[in-house]
């Protein structure tokens, strides 16, 4: 026999939780002379077998119909189901914190919130010490804080030694400037890179070009270009974050964004940059959009990774209209922009193949190359020219 205390030790509950064992009738206690109360052998396997059945997920109420009836199999599913999504729910857990320690890839996450929560996500990658470059990186290229510094360095080694960065053309770019309605006096260029388009502006124009880019590398190379074309009098360059444009209010006549908006998001860019035109003044952008209704599940898995706010032509038309702009022209970029700019990357990447082996960012290129030579037609670069209202 067993006094309440020893039982209570024997099996790790507390004296309350045995009284309330014997009110449902799942123990029976004998008080002895004494006044105390005492439990049998069998009391002490019952609460056993309880504890057994518990760990199944069962509530006591269906441990006491266990033990009083045959099992119903109807409640044994239920609470299996319900364990399942359970332990799911803690593998996620488990894979999350696992990642934020920097034990695993943090990629999927971070591939999520910038789905769901962009603007959140980049502000919370601030807080965790990360610059506002290097944010916008991991949210559209290495998306993965932990494997973040080796990424960008790959990255670079493939693209330095490129001219172009993105699809692009002069003939796409002239015929761009020739839809505009005025001749500009002023044109602010957001995300340059290089200065290919910087260059062609300057000569289709006489207007004062400020060129723009975060990358003061890519920057060094456009003052290169403009030294050597004698344009230091009208084209200069500003290294600085396209959200955080400081130039004033209705500055410049046009603003040329080539392939850069989505850095911060479409809406966001026809929303802040809008004050810094003038009166009548008009946003040229290009961006990446699905040009047929019924893109190949290759196409939408991986943009949905890479690009989840790819849309359609008549999305971007209804949010420029949205915005408080009459989009005046738009024409898809011709495939001699993405010839040009996936060739050289395509020989690139052969030149770096035996140096970079197992590289994750050199994978996600390749992937990328492979999908233009698959999937182009099924999307494309957009040119947007809309005007200030």
């Amino acid at each position: 026999m067993y006094l309440i205390s020893e039982l209570a030790s024997l099996v790790g509950l507390s004296r309350t939780t045995l009284l309330y064992y014997e009110k449902l009738n799942l123990i029976s206690g004998k008080r002895l002379e004494n006044g105390y109360r005492a439990y049998s052998e069998r009391d002490l396997q019952q609460v056993r077998l309880v504890q057994q059945l518990q760990s199944g997920g069962l509530t006591l109420a269906e441990c006491k119909s266990c033990l009083e009836s045959k099992l119903d199999r109807s409640v044994l599913k239920f609470r299996y189901e319900e364990l399942e999504q359970d332990i799911e729910r803690k593998q996620k857990s488990l894979a999350l914190l696992s990642s934020l320690l920097g034990e695993n890839s943090s990629k999927s996450w971070h591939q999520t919130l910038a789905e769901v929560a962009p603007d959140a996500h980049i502000d919370w990658l601030k807080v965790q010490g990360f610059d506002e470059k290097q944010a916008l990186r991991i949210k559209w290229l290495s998306k993965d804080m932990n494997e973040h510094d080796k990424y960008m360095q790959d990255f670079m080694s493939v693209f330095e030694a490129l001219e172009s960065w993105g699809p692009n053309s002069e003939a796409d770019t002239s015929r761009a400037y020739e839809l505009l309605s005025t001749n500009p006096e002023k044109i602010l260029e957001v995300g340059c890179g290089k200065g290919n388009s910087t260059m062609l502006l300057a000569k289709l124009s006489s207007a004062e070009i400020v060129a723009t880019d975060n990358e003061q590398n890519a920057l060094d190379k456009v003052e290169e270009k403009i030294k050597q074309n004698n344009l230091s009098e009208r084209v200069s360059t500003k290294c600085i974050s396209m959200t955080e444009l400081d130039f004033g209010l209705e500055k410049f006549d046009v603003i040329w964004a080539e392939a850069s908006a989505y850095v911060m998001g479409i809406e966001n860019a026809l929303k802040k940059w809008k004050s810094l035109l003038k009166d009548d003044g008009t946003l040229v952008f290009s961006d990446l959009v699905w040009l047929i209704d019924d893109p190949s599940q290759e196409a939408i898995d991986h943009w949905k990774s890479d690009y989840p706010d790819l849309q359609s032509v008549d999305t971007r038309r209804s949010q420029i209209e949205k915005a408080g702009y009459e989009l005046q022209h738009t024409f898809t970029v011709s495939e001699q922009a993405w010839r040009s700019y996936y060739e050289p990357l395509e020989q690139r990447l052969k030149e770096v193949a035996s140096k970079m082996v197992g590289s994750q960012a050199v994978m996600d290129i390749h992937k990328e190359v492979d999908l233009y030579k698959s999937s182009l037609g099924e999307f494309g670069y957009q040119f947007f020219i809309a005007k200030k209202l």
